[in-house]
């Protein structure tokens, strides 16, 4: 069986993440993190993914070789609710699954009021940081 889909950047870890181990982490929100098209300070929905996506990595990185890194490759979110800047954030992910080279993680994001802002999943792939970027 062939891994990475042929890529030669792409592997399987030789650890994988067991299913339902889960990462939870609380941000505090900043200006830099707000929707610059609104006039009041709220956090953004791409900021909001980002930090989805570091909480993915953190939970993942204790799992990796020297010479691994994950890289996003697919998210689908749904932004639920607005939350101020200066407001904390909790994020929280989980593996769905691993196939492959690639991870499956629920996400969610719920504020310091106990409103949930944001849920969905997204996708990593585990690469060799040595070859990845070579061709591009």
């Amino acid at each position: 069986m062939q891994t990475g889909y042929g890529l030669s950047y792409s592997l399987t870890m030789k650890a994988a993440p067991p299913a339902g181990v889960t990462r939870t982490h609380t941000y505090e929100t900043t200006l830099e993190m707000r929707a610059r098209q609104l006039e009041a300070d709220i956090f953004s929905t791409p900021a909001m993914i980002g930090l989805m996506e570091r909480t993915c990595v953190d939970l993942t990185e204790p799992y990796l070789d020297p010479d691994e890194q994950t890289v996003g490759i697919h998210v689908d979110v749904h932004h639920r609710a607005p939350t101020k800047i200066g407001q904390s954030v909790t994020v929280t992910a989980k593996v769905l699954e691993m196939h492959e080279n690639k991870i499956l993680y629920s996400i969610s994001a719920t504020n310091d009021h106990g409103v949930k802002i944001g849920d969905g999943t997204h996708r990593r792939a585990v690469i060799n940081t040595k070859r990845f970027g070579k061709n591009a």
